[in-house]
């Protein structure tokens, strides 16, 4: 097998670990035994009912939730940086997440409670309002047939700060879901059912697929868009392609789990330094590694001022902040030749 292949199987042994120790740990703690023996439909006797219940309506739900979400943001990064060839892109700083926050914002004020081929309105608001925040940033910082960094960035920061304006006009207008509004805003795991899963899951996993399947194109971008277009590629549809896959990705993850910023910047970045540059490798890598950061976030959001919590949203801020200023400033040279 492949090294880049074996990481990945590493990566997977890492997220189930990652997995069971966070089923372990909490307000309430449950023996690790008492977790392989319930997970394998094994009668468990270490296991009170209370525990049985803790288990698999609260934990297990919350923690398919967070790998669901951080692997659609990780992947998210992925297809937006192979598609901008920028190292900074990611749903957060380029306005995708902030868009899909404002699309829920809207359906949640307006009450929407509809449901078309299984896709609820919460999550098609996000859709629709990710896909436009990506397109007007993009259409904004295009200069000629370049994207420059600076130009990104700039849009990417500009529009989510009207967009957040215009949520915070929202919210002081519609006071009484200014509660609900908010906790999506923040970001939080907390309370998340099967449902969610299930309706979270079919969405990104649909983008994730489209990504990947995307691989050799994501490929072929990384050498330019005239070698792209040399070997036959519609550059128009590959953007609309990846945009709308990455979109899907980030909506379904903001419509499960509120505004969770910088795991889609982190989590390419790591998946890169790991597998290599293939996009048939860091895709997967990505998922994975997404799933497991946001994993790590929620284990200490809920556990670090027990039996508090912490939004998930305030810890991720907290480590993905400092690390793209690490980037902006370790390859400022770089960005400086692309603008």
């Amino acid at each position: 097998m492949k090294v880049a292949t074996l990481t990945t199987v590493g990566l997977g042994v890492v997220l189930i670990v990652t997995v069971v120790v966070s089923l372990a740990i909490g307000t309430v703690a449950v023996p690790v035994r008492g977790i392989f023996e319930l997970l394998l439909g094994m009668d468990s006797p270490s296991l009170s009912s209370t525990e049985q219940v803790i288990l698999m309506q609260l934990r297990l739900p919350r923690i398919f939730t967070a790998c669901v979400v951080g692997g659609a943001l990780g992947v998210a990064g992925a297809g937006y940086q192979g598609l901008f060839r920028n190292p900074l892109a990611d749903p957060f700083v380029i306005g995708a997440s902030s868009g899909a926050g404002l699309g829920v914002t809207i359906a949640i004020i307006l009450g929407l409670q509809w449901t078309i081929w299984g896709v609820g309105a919460i999550s098609l608001a996000a859709l629709l309002g990710a896909i436009t925040a990506v397109a007007a940033v993009f259409g904004i910082a295009t200069a000629g047939r370049r994207v420059p960094t600076l130009s990104l960035l700039l849009a990417g920061v500009a529009l989510s700060s009207l967009i957040s304006a215009i949520m915070s006009l929202l919210m002081f207008i519609n006071d009484e879901k200014l509660v609900a509004i908010f906790g999506w805003l923040m970001g939080s795991l907390s309370g998340k059912s099967w449902s969610v899963v299930w309706t979270a899951g079919g969405l990104a996993g649909s983008g994730i697929v489209v990504l990947w399947g995307l691989s050799r194109a994501l490929d072929a971008l990384t050498f330019g868009e005239e070698t792209a277009a040399s070997l036959g590629l519609s550059l128009k549809g590959l953007r609309f392609l990846v945009v709308l896959a990455a979109s899907t990705a980030t909506a379904a993850a903001v419509a499960a789990a509120g505004v969770i910023g910088f795991v889609g910047l982190i989590a390419p970045h790591i998946a890169r330094s790991l597998v290599g540059a293939r996009h048939v490798h860091v895709i997967p890598a990505s998922a994975l590694v997404g799933a497991i950061l946001l994993l790590v976030a929620d284990d200490v959001a809920r556990t670090v001022v027990a039996p508090a919590e912490l939004p998930v949203g305030v810890v991720t801020a907290l480590l993905g902040g400092p690390f793209f200023l690490y980037l902006l400033k370790t390859r400022q040279e770089e960005f400086v030749a692309q603008t």
